[in-house]
């Protein structure tokens, strides 16, 4: 069981996945989301580096995901607590697949992972004050071989759009999925095990 802490988290996330799975295991969360501008550039620079292995991609973002919460909170002057970040990534022998630009590319995804077993990783960062650790969840997904006209009627549903790999496990997309390995909540986005686990972690304020 997780300890309650004094004011909860700070969740740096706009998905409703992650408040949702944070609710599943009664952590008290606050949402802690960066302000947009048009033209701005974005608080976390989620372009893959030339040669960059997916694990170590999907840590480096939630890490940096992490830190820039730290910092906006603090200029913010918000009341100080433990701010969580997570990044999820899809991985087809050792290509990531990130989320989609538009649907057309969102289609040309799902055909690369129809019929094939592809990798789900998904890291989660705790930080507060200068402490700051990673855990890294991974798990094995297969796919059955997909029509076209199951991937144009995914694809025209909206599912996939801003969805790492194209698709959602948690929706529409489960009746693609014959065999899971690893963490249910780790592929929707927010490894719940680790996600204890960072919690537990947490040292005492000094």
């Amino acid at each position: 069981m997780i300890g309650p802490l004094e004011r909860g988290i700070y969740l740096a996330s706009r998905s409703p996945r992650r408040r949702e799975l944070l609710s599943q295991i009664g952590v008290r969360y606050h949402l802690l989301l960066f302000r947009s501008r048009p033209g701005s550039p974005p608080d976390v620079d989620e372009t893959v580096l030339d040669g960059e292995a997916p694990d170590a991609y999907v840590e480096r973002v939630a890490r940096a995901k992490a830190e820039a919460g730290w910092k906006l909170l603090r200029l913010r002057n918000l009341p100080l607590a433990p701010v969580l970040a997570a990044d999820t990534t899809v991985a087809l022998g050792g290509a990531i697949l990130g989320k989609p630009a538009d649907r057309k590319e969102a289609a040309q995804m799902l055909e690369q992972l129809s019929g094939q077993r592809h990798e789900v990783l998904s890291a989660v960062a705790l930080m507060r004050d200068d402490w700051l650790e990673c855990l890294l969840s991974r798990s094995e997904v297969q796919f059955k071989k997909l029509s076209a006209e199951e991937i144009a009627q995914y694809t025209a549903s909206g599912e996939c759009d801003d969805k790492a790999g194209a698709y959602a496990i948690q929706g529409r997309a489960a009746r693609f999925i014959t065999e899971l390995r690893g963490s249910y909540s780790g592929v929707m986005g927010l490894p719940l095990y680790e996600t204890a686990q960072l919690l537990d972690k947490l040292p005492a304020r000094r």
